[in-house]
Order: structure tokens, then C-alpha cells, then sequence
């Protein structure tokens, strides 16, 4: 495994199963993108898709689900590590194809 695997690997152990305030389960979730409830899945998605949609109201939400400052913060990294993960797979399967088509 190369280095830049090895430190790729580590940070999703860290931001999915280290110390955190907001749940495992959200994170995870965050992470994949996936299953949460409003606003968080509102939050998660911009994040994922068009992060320079963010707006105040979206972050207000999530505090007003009763989410801390700290569990936001984890939920909005996870979901732009998950989104950054995807497109990094989607890349590297694609230099891979393309080495074995011999371009």
C-alpha cells in the first residue's frame, strides 16, 4: 500500500470511527451521503453536490435539530470527505480502464 494510500486510509478511520461528538451512525451516514433525517440530509446533500450552496439558514437548521457546533462540524467534514472518497474511486477506476485499454 503507498503512503498516499496508507494516510487516505487512516483519515477515514479517524473522521468514521475516532472520537467525535456527533454519532458514528451520522457520520457514517454523512460519509455515504446517506439515510438522515432533515435537516442534516439537506445539510449532507449541498455539501456532497453544491457545497457553494451552503447557506446560514441550512446551518441554523442543524442547530435548531439540536445539533452542537461540534456535531455539525464532524457531519459537514464527513460529508465532504465521503463526496471527495467517491470522486477519488471514480478517478482511479477510470486510470485503471484506461491502462488496461492501453491509453
Amino acid at each position: 500500500m503507498s503512503n498516499i494510500e496508507q494516510a487516505r486510509q487512516a483519515l477515514l478511520r479517524r473522521v468514521l470511527e475516532g472520537d467525535g461528538k456527533a454519532s458514528l451512525a451520522d457520520r457514517r451516514a454523512a460519509f455515504n451521503n446517506g439515510a438522515l433525517a432533515e435537516p442534516l440530509r439537506r445539510l449532507v446533500n449541498t455539501v456532497a453536490r453544491n457545497p457553494r450552496g451552503i447557506a446560514e439558514d441550512d446551518i441554523n437548521r442543524a442547530r435548531q435539530s439540536g445539533l452542537s457546533e461540534d456535531q455539525i462540524f464532524e457531519i459537514v467534514v464527513c460529508a465532504a470527505i465521503g463526496q471527495a472518497s467517491r470522486q477519488y474511486d471514480s478517478a482511479k477506476a477510470a486510470l485503471e480502464k484506461a491502462r488496461e485499454n492501453g491509453r
